[in-house]
């Protein structure tokens, strides 16, 4: 990597957005420069394999301890002997490093990142935040798509980042997914964290491989025109002594005080507040955006950040607030394409509008509302649920606030809360019926879509980090005709513009049923005129026929997609060729009678409108709330 003057009171004063290529190890042809951040260290010295592992005294000035040591290379480990200010001797990782051991092992790995892989500069070109276009996300846990083995043996049975590539594109590409998102690859201690809780904040876990593997997995999959999307962590990190807490004898990263140092997991908060802590996190973000070419960041637990330990009684955390605006901001300046992501469970205000409107500034805030709603209502009785049928459609009461993301995240599969499928009330058919009429509406739902790794097949089994997904039940037909209607619903997905285009925007959703609790039915317009869909949901366990739409004008439908078709395990021969023009009645309004099976759900295309009036199409508009429009809004690629 190239070096640069670097402006050190930038660091300090948290405005960094490179630290990185100053810090750590940075090899060239005759050896490698290191420099640790550490100004409460009484003394640092570098350890590492070139030399037997004896102390080599690194030099202080303004806090940076540095050393440039001949004859290293490449893949060479090393680690820092930090004497603290009481005089107790630890050896830290280095926290700018670019690679790190295989754990239980924690030294650094000096890695060369200026490589010059990419072949993707046309992919980098138009890379895009997607606000006017679908986005279909596949969230997978690297070491649990698929094994090469199934021995029992890490790292032996995971692929490596290349391998992994190589299997997963052709699976995405085949089920019509836009990104992959990957659960964190900084470097982590302990397996069953799944890579939240931090030592290798600049570090690719090595499970999976090495900085250049990861950066051909990338490449690879923008050749494939698929996105990569990585879990980024900046509120928290793991207590492990070699890794950032306590690093050189003083509260360097985290809160002096344990009400506000440490998280619900166990883990250290970040103290935001320290300008070297800003700049520390801004350029880890930069660094993957740069460095790996991702196209997103989902930023995890930031309801943490915006309030003090994710707790609103106990306030606002204004300089962490100040921070993520500050960051993103930044970001977005560096990578206009690039998605920001916040899993945040909050009803804070402006998480997604830009910072000139005092907004957070990311580009996607996570429905977690939504996700709650639907799957409680769907684990509800179906005799029961005309008494709870509301939840699904509060959602649409503030769809517009916000540019949100659909999740059905890892969370939602883990720890004893069950699968997405197995949630939901009913037998092990009614499971799958409703799971296909739950999917439609949630592709059809404004806003973006993210779905965790074998929901897409039924997997009823819950998330084991030591496990791959249940491949072996495809082999049953519930199973696999459930992907093969997921991946139809995902080609409608992304054909239909009135799914996507104006996710954001009131005008661009219309309630047609929106109170018949006692049928437990909905159905509601996306998009306006010939191309809009419509979508009808039967949420009871009875059947409804000649269940009457009403319509304000004439329109000519034609059926794009029956949840309850044979072909997808369900009970009913659909004829594709079947138009449905409503009826005009004595009231002046237009009915439309249609057969509906329990738990099912069926969509149409509107491909007629007779009255003139009605035959626009739908406007490439703003996708932001209109009070957020303009600023760096206007960036977005469509």
């Amino acid at each position: 990597m190239e070096q640069k003057n670097f402006n050190l009171h930038s660091f300090y004063s948290g405005y960094s957005f490179d630290a990185y290529e100053y810090f750590g190890a940075h090899p060239d042809e005759n050896g490698c420069q290191f420099r640790v951040f550490a100004p409460a260290a009484k003394a640092v010295a570098l350890i590492c394999c070139i030399n037997d592992w004896q102390p080599l005294p690194m030099h202080l000035s303004g806090g940076v301890w540095s050393l440039y040591l001949k004859g290293v290379k490449p893949g060479m480990i090393y680690k820092y002997k930090i004497v603290r200010a009481d005089d107790e001797v630890i050896d830290h990782c280095d926290p700018y490093g670019f690679g790190m051991e295989l754990r239980p092992n924690s030294a650094s790995v000096v890695r060369e990142l200026n490589q010059d892989i990419f072949t993707d500069a046309a992919w980098m070109k138009k890379q895009h935040r997607g606000h006017n276009s679908p986005i279909n996300i596949y969230e997978i846990h690297a070491g649990c798509f698929k094994h090469k083995q199934n021995t029992g043996n890490f790292p032996d049975d995971w692929y490596n980042y290349e391998e992994l590539a190589e299997v997963l594109i052709p699976y995405l590409k085949e089920n019509g997914y836009t990104h992959v998102e990957l659960m964190p690859l900084s470097e982590h201690p302990v397996d069953m964290s799944w890579g939240y809780q931090n030592t290798g904040f600049f570090a690719p876990t090595s499970r999976y491989g090495t900085a250049l593997q990861l950066q051909k997995f990338v490449n690879a999959f923008h050749l494939a025109q698929i996105g990569v999307i990585l879990d980024f962590v900046p509120v928290h990190f793991a207590t492990d002594d070699y890794g950032l807490s306590y690093f050189d004898g003083s509260f360097l990263y985290e809160y002096s005080s344990d009400d506000t140092g440490y998280s619900e997991w166990g883990t250290k908060n970040f103290n935001v507040t320290r300008g070297e802590v800003q700049s520390f996190l801004k350029s880890c973000a930069n660094y993957w955006l740069t460095e790996y070419h991702i196209d997103g960041l989902r930023m995890d637990a930031i309801s943490r950040a915006i309030y003090w330990q994710g707790q609103e009684e106990r306030g606002i955390n204004e300089r962490a607030i100040e921070f993520l605006a500050s960051m993103n901001n930044g970001l977005h300046y560096r990578h206009p394409g690039v998605m920001l992501i916040a899993e945040d469970s909050t009803n804070f205000n402006k998480v997604t509008a830009p910072a000139i409107y005092q907004g957070l500034d990311f580009d996607y805030k996570w429905d977690m509302g939504w996700m709650n709603d639907t799957l409680d209502f769907l684990a509800t009785p179906a005799f029961e649920r005309k008494w709870h049928y509301h939840k699904l459609t509060f959602s649409m009461m503030y769809f517009h606030r916000e540019t949100y993301m659909l999740p059905l995240s890892h969370d939602e599969n883990v720890h004893s809360k069950k699968t997405i499928l197995d949630k939901i009330y009913g037998s092990y058919e009614q499971k799958f019926a409703q799971g296909r009429a739950l999917y439609l509406y949630m592709y059809t739902h404004p806003g973006k879509k993210m779905d965790f790794m074998g929901d897409e097949f039924g997997m009823l089994r819950e998330f084991d980090e030591t496990r791959e997904l249940d491949w072996g039940i495809l082999s049953y037909p519930m199973h696999d005709s459930f992907l093969h209607f997921r991946r139809t619903l995902h080609r409608l997905y992304l054909n239909l513009p009135a799914l996507s285009q104006n996710d954001y925007h009131p005008e661009y959703f219309k309630w047609l049923v929106v109170n018949d609790e006692d049928h437990v039915v909905y159905a509601y317009q996306r998009g306006k005129g010939v191309g809009a869909v419509v979508v009808v949901l039967n949420f009871c366990d009875c059947d409804w026929n000649d269940y009457t739409l009403h319509f304000e004008h004439e329109v000519v439908l034609s059926e794009a997609l029956n949840t309850d078709n044979c072909i997808y395990s369900g009970n009913t021969i659909v004829d594709e060729h079947t138009k449905y023009q409503t009826q005009l009645m004595p009231d002046g309004t237009h009915q439309l009678k249609l057969d509906l099976k329990a738990f099912s759900g069926r969509m149409f295309v509107i491909t007629e409108c007779p009255t003139p009036h009605r035959l626009s199409a739908i406007p490439n508009t703003s996708q932001k709330p209109a009070e957020y429009r303009g600023g760096n809004v206007c960036q977005s690629k469509i």
